[in-house]
């Protein structure tokens, strides 16, 4: 053994001397077993439609706003009913002398005039479309959510699966390097970086497979899941992919079917209703009343009567019908107030809706420009790049055990391939989270 290697010996049992026993707990020639197959399943998995659909009816705040949508149903029914009509019975006694009594009962009915009943009814179904649409851009932004996270949790599966297979090379690798140490063909400061490189990439998988779990118990909490149940994916990051509409049709679409724009119109309408309806109450209304009278009278004297000549008290009895109209008269106040506060909160409404048209043209601007990059970018990696790096790879790899590079070389070129891929990746991301907010921006049915 020449005297290179003897140096080169002695430096590298001083680095490994350096380095904690805990780096190399695992023997570099013992095998990784892959774990991204418990979590991307193509047979048993789940889909991303799969987890949208199970979102939506598992969501509790969906649930919730289901029962308020209901609810608004029932407010209408409340609306459309008439007022109820009012009873009441009274009377009068005397008190001492013969006795004065009279009985009296009356109803009334209100009339609901100047259109009050048709303002109300008109309210509540505003309010009830607020609260339908409140629920459907729910739904929009909890499937714009699972399908994004969904994306998020593949990116980081492929980001495991890819370090799991550099991680299975890297103990080969060292293998070799090991069993060329020993035949004296390879200083032992070669195995030394071999080993330092493949605990690196055990570092990285630990820090990959902590982001797989992460995403997963996201998407879970979307769901509805709760973080101990199973679940596994399947899928690939270019389920979303179609040709695109042009963006003008995009924004006219969004305008005519985004359900946050509709709330916002809900609430243009409902602040004009309400307008009506404090107007309504501020005209002139009326009461329909009929009633029933009974008097009894009487004197404290004896009369005598004409046909049997006995002594009798002298009583009168009436019957009485009553009716009329009950007038409430909008002198001093016709709701001046109500309804000026009305049209501000009009005023307001429609400035909000206008508002929310400039925000849906610039989402899908941004959405789109967003999408047009990342696929450009996602492109350059595809055709330009992925190939071309595992090349380069390969050939500083084959020159490497030919002598004519050296295994630092070799190492930084496998550092720039697995960049390369980690890139590949996020651009990957990148143009499907990109395309989701395209969905998630137009409203487009395949976003449920």
């Amino acid at each position: 053994m020449n005297l290179r290697y003897v140096i080169a010996g002695i430096f590298a049992s001083v680095v490994l001397a350096a380095v904690p026993s805990v780096a190399f707990a695992q023997h570099p020639a013992a095998s990784t077993a892959l774990s991204y197959a418990k979590y991307l399943n193509e047979t048993d998995g789940r889909s991303v439609d799969d987890l949208v659909k199970a979102a939506l009816a598992n969501n509790l705040e969906v649930i919730a706003m289901s029962k308020e949508a209901e609810a608004g149903e029932a407010l209408i029914r409340q609306a459309r009913l008439r007022a109820n009509p009012s009873l009441e019975v009274s009377g009068t006694r005397q008190i001492g002398g013969m006795g004065d009594n009279s009985v009296m009962v009356q109803g009334a009915l209100p009339l609901e005039l100047g259109g009050r009943r048709a303002a109300r009814i008109n309210v509540a179904e505003k309010e009830l479309e607020i609260r339908r649409q409140a629920l459907a851009e729910l739904e929009r932004q909890l499937a714009a959510d699972v399908r994004a996270k969904f994306g998020e949790a593949l990116a980081a599966i492929f980001k495991l699966k890819f370090t799991e297979d550099i991680l299975v090379t890297a103990e080969q690798n060292v293998q070799l390097v090991s069993a060329r140490v020993t035949e004296g063909r390879t200083p032992p400061l070669e195995e030394s970086q071999e080993f330092v490189e493949l605990n690196r990439i055990r570092a990285v998988r630990e820090r990959s497979e902590g982001a797989v779990e992460i995403r997963l118990f996201e998407l879970r909490n979307l769901v509805g899941m709760g973080p101990e149940e199973p679940l596994v994916l399947k899928g690939d990051l270019n389920t979303l992919s179609r040709t695109l509409p042009p963006q003008i049709g995009a924004e006219q679409t969004a305008l005519r079917l985004r359900p946050d724009l509709l709330g916002a119109i809900a609430v243009e309408k409902l602040a004009a209703a309400r307008v009506g309806q404090a107007r309504s109450e501020g005209r002139i209304d009326a009461d329909v009343m009929i009633g029933y009278q009974r008097m009894q009278s009487g004197f404290p004297l004896l009369g005598v009567d004409e046909m049997s000549g006995a002594l009798l008290p002298i009583e009168q009895r009436m019957n009485f019908f009553t009716f009329g109209v009950r007038l409430n008269l909008p002198v001093r106040n016709r709701n001046q107030g109500l309804v000026a506060a009305s049209l501000l909160e009009e005023q307001a409404a429609r400035n909000r809706r206008e508002f929310g048209e400039l925000t849906i043209r610039r989402e899908i601007a941004v959405a789109y420009a967003r999408y047009n990059r990342a696929f450009r970018a996602m492109e350059i990696y595809r055709v330009g790049v992925r190939d071309r790096a595992a090349d380069n790879a390969e050939v500083v790899r084959q020159t490497y055990e030919l002598g004519s590079k050296t295994l630092l070389d070799y190492i930084a070129e496998h550092h720039r391939y697995i960049e390369t891929e980690n890139g590949f990746i996020d651009a990957q991301l990148e143009a499907y989270l990109a395309m989701v907010e395209i969905l998630k921006a137009t409203n487009d049915p395949a976003l449920k």
